[in-house]
């Protein structure tokens, strides 16, 4: 397993810009590592994945305001939100999976989460 820790939330006027860290621990070059949210209510939507060789891809959700991307010599991967709306209100979670997948079944290993809040 690899152990994830997401930080960086916090509240954040709309139209604003937010990063988020997830720290792994573990072969985290193994695995791919991916960003998903979850609102009140709501189920666990995926946002975007990317390779240890820095291959990405995102969900349609994410309509271009948000950027994976990961530092191997920090082992360490990063959410970039951008153009902030209240909608994207959420607790925000990492995770790690030996296998390509959008569902959230799939990932074997998880952070605790960070709260973002978008203000309007």
């Amino acid at each position: 397993q690899v152990q994830l820790v997401e930080s960086g939330g916090g509240l954040v006027q709309a139209g604003g810009s937010l990063r988020l860290s997830c720290a792994a621990s573990g072969r985290a070059n193994e695995y791919f590592m991916a960003w998903f949210r979850q609102a009140p209510g709501k189920e666990r939507e995926f946002l975007a994945t990317i390779a240890w060789s820095g291959g990405t891809r995102y969900a349609d959700s994410m309509e271009g305001r948000f950027a994976i991307s990961r530092d191997n010599a920090k082992n360490t991967v990063y959410l970039h939100l951008n153009s902030l709306k209240p909608e994207d209100t959420a607790v925000y979670y990492c995770a790690a999976s030996l296998l390509m997948t959008t569902s959230d079944r799939q990932y074997s290993s998880w952070g605790q989460g960070t709260q973002v809040t978008v203000s309007s």
